[in-house]
């Protein structure tokens, strides 16, 4: 069969199969690739209680009947969802976000609000997405989709660099294209761990309204931090920021729930939300209710609050990050060439070598050494980043993280000799 689309021969699209295939592989292999959630709290139970938790919230604050609640949880709900005024609470109780419930779209997870997004923005060839380079693979992988080319804008050790967003600006327009959004993940970015000051986050703002362009703000690991400056949508004042928010790392990654917040007007009227919901309903139809009733059930639990339901995993994730750094130190510090970024959150740290790191030294890090990292070229879609590899600290004991790390030194160290 010939002529498929484009983007299943990019690299973006098949990074994500080339790790799922090593851990399949290397079963031994201690991972420090996926930034998956912390499992020891996982409980079945858990489903139930929040489910039972929303049932009685439709039975005593909606005032619904049984039959209503039942038809709530088994048949379609609304395209944009049943849950939508329980996430803009969640977000004014965490985030400050003011966020009117008719501007939210319950997705599949941030990666079909992204998408949802993305497809909407994009009218013709001209139409072009600023993203830092390296940026989140899921993105790019999302306006791949799209048909929706991404440009780099220069990322910092403070995050996206607002002047060069400006300059990309300036560039796009002297070559015809129309920037529609600038992707931007202001709190411990995935790959790079990196978070944005407040100064800087008020002149990315400044310098999206003065070109013109969206802001579409991926929030998925901003609560698991020592410091929580304010979402750039809570600093916004102008309309420009579109924020993408998940529960999949703070709520529950199975039950693949995401939204967007799309409170922007269009011209012809309505919401961006609306125009987003049209096109979900031609894509997933809705989220389905029982998932959003386990996420709703959390909320309902914790007065809404994502900080209080997530006490314990906070502190893990701290400990497992400090753990790191700390082995990391102990193992390779005073390694020629060898560094690392000191995040204050999230669950990502890049590691810089020098020498290559692509994916024979992965394949050979999993059968030689039993360790798994993400290489970083992935996050610039293979045309850089050939010197950093990015470690995720979410998942394992500090045991784990200490023979983890032990097992990278092995690498890095016989590297060098």
């Amino acid at each position: 069969m010939e002529s498929l689309h484009g983007s299943l021969t990019d690299p973006a699209i098949s990074s994500m199969n080339l790790l799922n295939e090593l851990t399949g592989t290397y079963p031994a292999a201690i991972s420090m690739a996926a930034g998956r959630p912390y499992e020891e709290f996982f409980d079945v139970r858990l489903i139930h209680e929040y489910i039972d938790a929303y049932c009685d919230h439709l039975r005593n604050d909606r005032k619904l009947g049984e039959a209503e609640i039942t038809r709530t949880l088994f048949q379609y709900g609304t395209t944009k969802g049943v849950i939508t005024d329980l996430v803009a609470r969640n977000l004014a109780e965490d985030e400050d976000i003011d966020a009117d419930p008719e501007s939210v779209v319950v997705t599949v997870g941030a990666q079909e609000a992204m998408f949802l997004v993305l497809r909407t923005l994009r009218a013709d060839e001209r139409d072009v997405l600023l993203a830092p380079a390296p940026t989140y693979v899921g993105l790019t992988g999302a306006a791949l989709l799209c048909d929706m080319p991404v440009w780099p804008v220069r990322s910092t050790e403070n995050g996206i660099d607002p002047e060069d967003l400006a300059l990309q600006l300036k560039l796009a327009g002297e070559q015809g294209k129309r920037v529609r959004a600038c992707y931007v993940t202001p709190n411990f970015a995935n790959p790079t761990g990196t978070s944005m000051d407040v100064p800087s986050r008020h002149r990315l703002l400044e310098a999206a309204e003065a070109g013109g362009i969206l802001l579409l703000e991926d929030n998925a690991y901003g609560i698991f931090g020592s410091e929580r400056p304010p979402t750039l949508k809570a600093l916004d004042r102008s309309g420009s920021v579109v924020y993408v928010g998940s529960f999949a790392k703070t709520g529950m990654p199975g039950a693949r729930v995401g939204y967007v917040v799309a409170d922007q007007y269009v011209a012809g009227g309505g919401l961006l939300a609306d125009q987003l919901s049209k096109l979900k309903g031609m894509l997933t139809v809705n989220t389905s209710p029982v998932a959003q009733a386990v996420i709703a059930g959390k909320l309902l639990l914790n007065d809404f609050s994502l900080l209080k339901a997530n006490a314990r995993e906070i502190a893990i994730y701290q400990r497992n990050l400090e753990h790191t750094l700390g082995e990391l130190t102990r193992r390779l510090g005073g390694c020629p060439g060898v560094s690392w970024n000191t995040p204050k959150g999230g669950f990502f740290v890049t590691v810089t070598v020098p020498f290559v790191v692509d994916d024979a030294l992965l394949q050979q890090a999993a059968g030689d050494y039993g360790v798994l990292f993400t290489p970083m070229h992935h996050f610039y879609g293979g045309r850089d980043g050939f010197s950093q590899l990015r470690l995720s600290i979410s998942l394992l004991t500090p045991e784990l993280i200490e023979e983890a790390v032990s097992r990278l030194a092995a690498l890095i160290t016989a590297r060098l000799t």
